[in-house]
């Protein structure tokens, strides 16, 4: 599976990899499936996660690959929250909420704690990574973003956006730069999507009038 670290192209002076590519622009449609609150989002990223494992891991690149892992784990997790059939919407979607001050306060200092572990980490091991509080920052913040999707939580949108402002120049900074094209289309729809959950909030709280259909 070499061919998928070989080099599909060049833009701009920046050489683009057929794994980078093709696994972050199904990443790109998760997200957007996501976005429509389809259950479709977490088996794409599932799919995305497996390809970039599958290319880290034939460039012997254990650090990254392991990151994968535990993306796919998280996006099998969203998967069964989502299908359990469990606040659903009155369209049939599931359910969407912004979450409590304790949940916001459990995802910042998971997130905090997370970070500070995984970097101390690949302080330890640096053959795991090249940039290890940034690459910590960004491995900890999409966990905790997939985990606020799977629990239909409007600040996902927001984990994202913080994984984004990162994540923007590190890519470029490591010659991924189709990664770094794509997160600046992920702030995009993170931006859309953000707006759409946000007023799905109100939307879904509306009480149903008697005598109306749900």
């Amino acid at each position: 599976m070499n061919w998928l670290n070989s080099e599909a192209f060049s833009l701009l002076g920046q050489h683009i990899k057929w794994s980078d590519m093709t696994g972050n622009v199904i990443g790109l449609l998760g997200l957007a499936f996501g976005w429509r609150r389809s259950i479709w989002s977490w088996p794409v990223q599932f799919l995305s996660g497996l390809i970039l494992f599958a290319a880290f891991a034939t460039a012997h690149l254990s650090g990254s690959a392991g990151k994968q892992i535990v993306v796919m784990v998280v996006a099998v997790y969203g998967w069964w929250q989502w299908n359990r059939g469990r606040g659903r919407a009155a369209d049939g979607h599931i359910a969407v909420r912004f979450a409590t001050w304790r949940e916001r306060a459990v995802l910042l200092g998971a997130a905090a704690v997370g970070t500070v572990a995984v970097a101390g980490v690949f302080h330890a091991y640096p053959s795991l990574s090249w940039d290890p509080w940034p690459d910590a920052y960004i491995f900890v913040g999409t966990v905790v973003a997939m985990y606020a999707q799977a629990r239909g939580m409007v600040e996902f949108w927001f984990a994202w956006l913080l994984v984004d402002v990162v994540g923007v120049p590190l890519n470029f900074a490591n010659g991924f730069a189709f990664s770094g094209f794509v997160y600046i289309v992920y702030g995009a729809l993170v931006l859309w999507g953000m707006r759409d959950w946000w007023l799905r909030t109100r939307t879904d709280a509306r009480p149903v009038l008697e005598g109306a259909p749900a």
